[in-house]
């Protein structure tokens, strides 16, 4: 097998400069830059994917930044991603950035030093005025999965989320609900946002009044999903019915409800936007809005595929509509 030493003896440098070349720890003069990566080509050496890459100018490789604790519907995406990558040949690097920003920021410049040809990131909360314009100043191919910033050149898909709130707020008003709660997801974040402009477009819509006490954060975490259903029934007037803004917070709200003895569907209507394996086998079967995850994660893998492929292209954003899925949680039959 040819090593870097092969590789330093045919273009008359020390195995130290080759080792800067193919990892770009240090600057070398192009004449002998040049010298190293005529040797690489010629000795075929394969003992480093990086130094292939400085040769055929790309490692046919893509990173994935992205939290794996935020939310469990993650673990599909990936799968799709994975699926729809490795039908084009390229393989993943898989980082978890636990949605901070110091911990993004360094998976982001692992990525860089392993010469991925692109990347695809859930942004954290902080990403518009860190890594974003980082990403946008080094040219790395980039597309933003799931939460979009919006007003960003860069490409985006994530799933459709004002509609699709506001559908499940109108059909908790159709069943003749007036006051309806809201457990919105984690602060900074475009798709807790969105979900309660959702909530509230969907009251204006049931001709239902804004009551901002009946919207309670919880952080997308099941133990605050729980804080803010009780928060909410210790309201003079609790809601009737409530709307979880992903499947951890709704987890916790069915948590609370059977510490308090409420029965779902009966004593109070909840809805939910995320679908999960287990919303049919709870009792009653959730009523919840379905993101089109796979689709999702098969077109984040093709648009930036496309963008290397013309890194000129105009930024695009894709909003894949959600479905509902309508069972009886929220009180029908």
């Amino acid at each position: 097998m040819v090593t870097m030493k092969d590789v330093a003896q045919l273009a008359g440098v020390s195995i130290t400069t080759v080792s800067h070349v193919v990892n770009g720890t240090r600057a070398v003069a192009a004449e002998t830059k040049e010298r190293v990566l005529d040797a690489v080509a010629r000795t075929g050496y394969t003992g480093d994917v990086i130094a292939r890459s400085l040769v055929t100018g790309g490692t046919r490789s893509l990173g994935v930044a992205i939290s794996l604790v935020a939310n469990p519907y993650f673990a599909e995406l990936i799968q799709a991603i994975e699926s729809e990558a490795t039908a084009a040949g390229y393989t993943l690097l898989l980082v978890d950035t636990h949605d901070e920003a110091e911990t993004e920021e360094y998976s982001i410049r692992m990525l860089r030093a392993r010469r991925v040809d692109g990347v695809l990131l859930t942004p954290s909360p902080g990403a518009v005025g860190s890594v974003l314009p980082e990403l946008r100043r080094l040219n790395i191919p980039t597309v933003l999965v799931d939460r979009l910033p919006g007003n960003q050149p860069v490409d985006q898909v994530g799933p459709e989320n004002v509609q699709a709130t506001s559908a499940l707020v109108q059909h908790l008003g159709e069943l003749g609900h007036r006051r309806i709660g809201m457990v919105g997801g984690a602060s900074g974040l475009t798709t807790s946002s969105e979900r309660v402009l959702g909530y509230r477009l969907g009251l204006g819509r049931a001709g239902l009044p804004w009551d901002p006490e009946l919207v309670i954060s919880g952080e997308s975490s099941a133990e605050d999903g729980a804080t803010a259903l009780a928060r909410l029934f210790d309201l003079p007037l609790p809601p009737t019915a409530v709307v979880a803004g992903n499947n951890n917070m709704m987890v916790g709200i069915l948590h609370e409800a059977r510490r308090r003895h409420i029965k779902i569907g009966t004593d109070l209507a909840v809805v939910g936007y995320d679908d999960v394996e287990w919303a049919e086998l709870v009792d009653p079967p959730l009523t919840t809005m379905a993101q089109p995850v796979a689709d999702i994660g098969r077109t984040a893998v093709r648009m930036l595929l496309a963008r290397i492929q013309d890194p000129s292209r105009e930024p695009q954003t894709v909003r894949l509509q959600a479905k509902l899925m309508h069972r009886q949680s929220c009180g029908c039959a």
